[in-house]
């Protein structure tokens, strides 16, 4: 994972798992919505999953 990829997932996680499909981004922009930490969490989670 790369620099860039942590620090958006760090400023807007939704925009960081755009390519990861789109039940990623709705669970993110959910959490994120929620509260900001978990967004970020569930984001760097899944960023960091090599599928």
């Amino acid at each position: 994972m790369s620099l860039f990829r942590v620090l958006l997932c760090i400023i807007f996680p939704p925009l960081a798992v755009l390519d990861k499909g789109c039940g990623s981004i709705l669970i993110t922009f959910i959490l994120t919505c929620c509260a900001w930490v978990p967004g970020v969490i569930a984001a760097l989670i899944i960023n960091n999953n090599n599928k």
